[in-house]
């Protein structure tokens, strides 16, 4: 119920409900008045679960329209940080990266074709909703960061900084990186990171400090900590 209200609260429009056959609760009864005359269809528990290939956590599922996205100038404009995802396929990371960028002080989201959907039911369901609340797009295929997206970014103001384990990188906390009023930080696939074309183009490559011979963190661990950082400056 709270994502399917942050939707509803960010404009999306409903089109069905699917949902336990028993008296609804508070936020329940608030999404039905939200919805008017839109077909709702109830099934016990164990249908549900059936129907779905999950136990419903909360007994609700609601269908709705896609939002057209904005382009890239739309998203970048006025914005000053901003997080890239390069390829990031796992829609658990993907919604994890958008509740932190929401959280921490993110501007925006823009995210390469590869990347999973933010709006898959895990993804929206990870990052309880933000997916609803935070500014966000695709690079365009002419313009994916590999052809042309750093051109863009940087024509539009932006230093670039991709989060890499290089030997010429900066600390995530280097005053100098953290000084630029319009940053893009750059977070790449899972397993194999960004990729090379994409760390030689940026200005930056940028990492977490590590202790006790770890060599790197899951994308979505770094890019909270990433986050919070640049959201202190």
């Amino acid at each position: 119920p709270n994502v399917i209200l942050r939707a509803l609260e960010a404009g999306y429009e409903p089109l069905s409900l699917l949902m336990e056959k028993k008296p609804p609760g508070e936020k329940e009864r608030a999404i039905l008045d939200r919805c008017g005359e839109i077909p709702v269809y109830t099934a016990s528990l164990e249908v549900l679960t059936r129907i779905t290939g999950y136990q419903l956590a909360r007994g609700m599922l609601c269908a709705m329209r896609r939002k057209a996205l904005p382009s890239l100038k739309e998203i970048c404009e006025e914005k000053r940080r901003i997080a890239i995802l390069e390829d990031v396929v796992n829609p658990t990371n993907v919604g994890a990266i958008f509740r932190s960028a929401a959280a921490l002080s993110m501007d925006a989201v823009l995210l390469t074709k590869g990347s999973s959907d933010p709006l898959y039911r895990r993804a929206v369901r990870v990052s309880m909703g933000t997916v609803f609340q935070i500014p966000w797009t695709y690079f365009p295929k002419e313009a994916d960061l590999s052809a042309g997206g750093l051109t863009h970014l940087k024509a539009m103001g932006y230093k670039t900084a991709a989060m890499a384990l290089k030997e010429d990188s900066v600390s995530i906390d280097d005053p100098g990186l953290l000084s630029k009023e319009k940053l893009a930080v750059i977070l790449g696939t899972e397993g194999d990171g960004l990729a090379s074309a994409t760390i030689d183009g940026c200005d930056y490559t940028v990492m977490i400090p590590m202790a006790h011979g770890v060599d790197s963190l899951n994308v979505a661990a770094a890019s909270a900590v990433a986050f919070w950082e640049l959201s202190r400056h």
